[in-house]
């Protein structure tokens, strides 16, 4: 039996900028790509857009902007982040950064025809906290009134939501292509939001009844650490450091390079 492929660790980086710095990063969308498909280790990277407010928006954010990268290996990652010329740049324009450290422990779906992430053991993790949850979908042109329709209460609802430490709406491309990063207390949280809160409930049934979606993706991740902050604090506060202790097999001390 072959053995199992490592887990890949995930970072997700959101950044904002003031009126000055945002036309840089709107360049950096289109000249950034070349320098993050040369990055060694990097398995999976997008750029993203955010919407006005945290949420899903018509209108976009021209000042807040996502980086989600997955890395074959930790190693690759530290580099990335300590030595990058690319994200020297960032850090050094952007008036604000946030990063979270992701363990992916269910992935399904695909994004680009592609899975990107490798999930760890669920069993080793099956009682994490918080859970962050990524969700992604490429809409049917013929169902974007609809999905648009239902985005309102949908937001609604997830802020309302009890349990929900953070959440932020990002995408790819203006009105089609759009995803969620949001970060749970715990795994009932979860359930309760997608099974229970009407306006996400009967969307989920909608887009599974009449196929919305050309593609979508949903995994989850354990929070490892965080850094920096977002609206002037780290969005999960004292979250992590209320976690249990996990096996002695799995660690979430952050490692050494984060404390830089």
């Amino acid at each position: 039996m072959s053995a199992r492929t490592p887990a890949t660790l995930t970072t997700f980086t959101l950044l904002r900028f003031d009126n000055r710095q945002r036309w840089w990063m709107w360049l950096q969308m289109a000249l950034a790509r070349p320098q993050l498909a040369r990055t060694p280790g990097l398995r999976f990277w997008k750029l993203l857009g955010a919407g006005k407010d945290g949420g899903f928006s018509l209108q976009p954010d021209f000042n807040r902007f996502g980086l989600l990268l997955v890395w074959e290996q930790a190693r690759s990652a530290q580099d990335f982040f300590n030595a990058s010329t690319l994200f020297h740049a960032l850090r050094q324009r952007a008036a604000e950064r946030w990063t979270a450290f992701l363990l992916p422990i269910q992935a399904r779906g695909a994004w680009n025809r592609r899975q990107p992430f490798v999930p760890a053991s669920s069993h080793e993790w099956a009682h994490v906290a918080p859970i962050a949850v990524l969700t992604r979908a490429t809409i049917r042109l013929a169902h974007l009134r609809d999905f648009w329709a239902h985005v309102p209460s949908a937001n609604v609802a997830l802020t309302q939501t009890e349990g929900v430490l953070f959440s932020i709406g990002v995408g790819e491309m203006p009105l089609a292509r759009q995803a969620t990063f949001s970060v749970w207390r715990d795994i009932e949280a979860i359930h309760r939001y997608a099974h229970r809160t009407r306006g996400h409930a009967e969307a989920l049934r909608r887009t599974r009844r009449e196929h919305w979606y050309a593609e979508e993706l949903f995994a989850r991740f354990a929070v490892l650490a965080t850094e920096g902050s977002w609206c002037g604090q780290d969005p999960l506060g004292g979250s992590l450091a209320a976690n249990p202790p996990l096996s002695s097999s799995q660690s979430r001390r952050p490692p050494q390079w984060l404390d830089r």
